[in-house]
């Protein structure tokens, strides 16, 4: 691949990829937001259940969320949107550690690869905690 390929594929096709994230993200948080509307007693019956320390039944594995999200559940398909949503910075920190790296400008691979460390790291203990 020549380097104006690369270069082409960092400055131009990188902003039209985070954007189409943001638009998906946006989009299923939109639908999201019109089941909550659709279904609004199910939303304040949780946040009662959360208020009086109850267990919250919507923790499970990946897949379990988004059945959930695919049969309607207006808190699964807000949680699908948000985590498309966090994707965006995971994202563009990667194209920036990519860019770095293929201009070897070592201090700022390093910063990078740190930041990104840390965004995974933040996603991965939101997850646990």
């Amino acid at each position: 691949m020549k380097a104006q390929d690369e270069d082409r594929i960092l400055r131009v096709w990188t902003p039209v990829i985070l954007r189409t994230v943001l638009a998906a993200a946006a989009i299923v948080l939109i639908i999201g937001l019109l089941a909550m509307t659709a279904k609004p007693g199910e939303y304040v019956q949780h946040f009662r259940a959360v208020q009086a320390n109850a267990r919250s039944k919507d923790y499970g594995d990946f897949a379990d969320l988004l059945m959930r999200a695919w049969r309607g559940n207006p808190r699964s398909i807000m949680t699908v949107g948000l985590m498309i949503l966090t994707l965006v910075p995971l994202a563009r920190v990667a194209f920036c550690l990519m860019f770095f790296i293929k201009t070897r400008n070592t201090a700022f691979v390093i910063f990078t690869a740190y930041v990104l460390i840390g965004l995974i790291a933040g996603v991965m203990l939101g997850r646990i905690g």
